[in-house]
Order: structure tokens, then sequence, then C-alpha cells
């Protein structure tokens, strides 16, 4: 695990970063998630670290990274997103503050064992993204903008670096009774998946919503078709990762390695920059 530092410009992005506009607008609307979620497990985090014996010594040092890794997904994400809401798309920033509030209030309202089993459920939840972008989306991504395209799979590529983290902290605070852990990390692994999938949803639907405006009934229903092949491809790879994060036994270290992920990596630097 390392802390990279990319430099992208994305004030000229374009919402349709991608020949299929609508792979492109779903994952816009995916992309909101890190903005809000990376800020929000920073802070579950950091208050789990206090609570974690001195004695971990590697987790302490996983979490320090995990958590400057996590800063620069929501920095990047950040600059993104604003773009594209200024790109003609303005009222997807309501719908972020919505999402936004929700996360204050888990850290207001929620324990520390429900935060930890969200988190940890969310860093679960990354593993279909990761295996879809290196292996399953070349025919998006043939001829989509390259900063776009970094985007992803510098953030993914890190999620897949850093997956054990958020389970080990969670396996650490609330894992000693095994049942009662696997059960409730499972629920955290569900309420997330839903929260998360539901906000996805609206603001995906906002965005198509917003393009859809002015076609012809043939234009729609070609988008219509489009947009349903992404979601069949996107959810191509979920059932195997399903069968391992409701495994009883599941360890995320022993995830196997999407194809590409350590030569993707390996154009990054180490270094912050000046």
């Amino acid at each position: 695990m390392q802390v990279r530092f990319p430099k992208w410009d994305f004030s000229k992005v374009r919402a349709h970063w991608a020949p299929n506009k609508e792979f492109a607008q779903l994952h816009n609307a995916f992309s909101t998630v890190p903005a809000y979620i990376e800020p929000y497990l920073l802070k579950v985090m950091r208050i789990a670290k206090e609570k974690l014996p001195a004695s971990e010594t590697q987790l302490h040092h996983d979490l320090d990274i995990f958590i400057k890794q996590e800063m620069q997904h929501c920095k990047q994400h950040l600059a993104f997103n604003r773009q594209i809401a200024a790109s003609g798309y303005e009222g997807m920033v309501e719908i972020e503050k919505e999402y936004e509030a929700d996360y204050n209030r888990f850290l207001k309202e929620k324990s520390l064992r429900f935060n930890c089993a969200y988190s940890e459920g969310f860093e679960a939840m990354s593993s279909v993204a990761v295996t879809n972008f290196f292996e399953e989306f070349d025919e998006f991504l043939e001829g989509a903008d390259q900063d776009s395209i970094d985007l992803w799979k510098w953030h993914l590529a890190e999620e897949y670096e850093h997956r054990e983290v958020a389970h080990s902290v969670y396996q650490k605070l609330y894992g000693k009774t095994p049942i009662i852990g696997y059960l409730y990390r499972i629920y955290g692994f569900f309420y997330a998946a839903k929260h998360i999938r539901a906000h996805t949803a609206r603001v995906a639907q906002y965005l198509l919503s917003v393009d859809r405006e002015n076609m012809t009934e043939q234009e729609l229903e070609e988008s219509r078709a489009r947009e349903e092949y992404v979601n069949k491809v996107n959810k191509s790879r979920a059932r195997e990762h399903l069968r391992q994060i409701l495994s009883p036994f599941y360890d995320p270290a022993k995830r196997p390695k999407p194809r590409g992920v350590d030569e993707y990596l390996g154009d990054f630097g180490s270094k912050k920059p000046a």
C-alpha cells in the first residue's frame, strides 16, 4: 500500500466521456458516492483507531495509509463531480446534499459498531467495481476520455490494494464473538448496499432524465436499451463476489487480483508533488 497523488485537470471533462453515454452517466452517478462516503470513512476509521490496542502496529500503519488514500479519492471525485454538475446537471447537487446528510446522521446517531460494519460493507462492495473496470468494461472504455478512465482505474485499484483494512478493523473490534460478529457484518453490508444503491439510482435517474428530455421515441428506446445492457454487464460478476462476502469465512486478503491492477498502479509515483 502507498499513497499516490495524481494530477488531473477535470475542467474540460464531458458528462458523456464514453461513447456509450448511459455508461458514462451511470458512473457519473457512482462518482458522487466517494465524494461523501470517503470523508465519512475517514472519521469512522479515526475513531476506531483510538479503540484499537497499540499492539496492533501493522493495522495502525495500514490505517494511516488507508486514510490518506481515501482523502485523495474524495478530492479527485469532488473535482470531477463539480464539472459534471456545471455542465448542465446542477440538479444533482441537491441529491448529493441529502446523501451527505445521511452520513452526518450516521456519525451522530449510530454506534461505532454500525459505522464500522457499514464501512466494511462498502469496502466489500467495491470488489465488484474493481473487477468490472479491469476485466469486464473494455467495450465501454474503448474511445473514452483517458482522464475519466484513469480516475476510476486508479481509485478502484487502490480499493483493491487496501481491501483488508476496514475488514480487519471490524474484526478486531467486533469479531471476537464469531456468530454475532458475522451476522452484524452481513447486516452492515446489506444496509450499505441498499443505501448506496438507492442514492446512485436517484442521481442516475436525474442525469439520464436531463439527457432524454428532447429525445424522440426511437432515441428513448435505444437509450433505455443501452442502459439495460450496461446494468447487465455491471451485474455479471456480482454473484461470485456476493458468495464470498456472505461466507462466514470471508477474508478480503484472499480476493483474486483483477487482471492488470499491479501494472496500472505501477504507472503512479509515490511522492507528493511540490
